[in-house]
């Protein structure tokens, strides 16, 4: 798979679809040899679009769940309510569930941690595992995915941003940030 290229320029060029469906066979991969059922939940927003198209494409019963990290971050005193309107849905029983999480971009663990809090309000899960489209190092908690499409690592100012076109196509915008910014993805 050549997922990952350096263009011309010196930048940095990622084909997501390419990661999507290397992800896709990692999820499925996990979902066979993993307890049943295992529910899939995306973290807002890139996380839960990811997870809506494995849970259609897979062929998994009912609907994949959503988190949001909003009311959990270390950084919500800064952020507030309007970093996200995203709001936790999860069409499911947390107690005692073998969930699946999915993210875009794995990055400082940070919103991952906040994540588990927001699951944990909702009940204990039995297990809950992680997989990620791109993990590009850098974390600052002990956080791991047991399944990345691609581990990239990348300068801290820089970051990934998932995108979706109208046909749910998946593309990444590369970011570019100064220091005085917040810290990225």
């Amino acid at each position: 798979m050549n997922a990952a290229m350096p263009t011309p320029a010196g930048t940095l060029a990622l084909d997501a679809e390419a990661l999507y469906a290397e992800l896709r066979r990692a999820v499925q991969a996990l979902l066979a040899a993993g307890p049943q059922p295992t529910h899939l939940v995306g973290v807002a927003s890139g996380g839960a679009w990811l997870a809506q198209r494995l849970q259609r494409e897979l062929g998994l019963p009912g609907e994949a769940g959503v988190v949001a990290s909003t009311l959990h971050r270390d950084d919500y005193a800064q952020r507030g309510l309007s970093a996200s309107s995203a709001q936790t849905r999860l069409p499911f029983d947390v107690e005692g569930a073998h969930i699946l999480l999915i993210d875009d971009v794995l990055y400082t663990g940070r919103t991952l941690r906040a994540v588990l809090n927001e699951l944990f309000d909702h009940g204990r899960p039995a297990s809950v595992r992680l997989a990620v489209l791109v993990d590009r190092g850098g974390r600052e908690l002990p956080v791991a995915a047991d399944v990345a499409a691609v581990r990239l690592p990348l300068p801290a100012q820089q970051s990934f941003e998932l995108t979706r076109d109208e046909q749910g196509r998946f593309g990444f915008q590369l970011l570019q940030r100064t220091p005085a910014q917040e810290t990225p993805r």
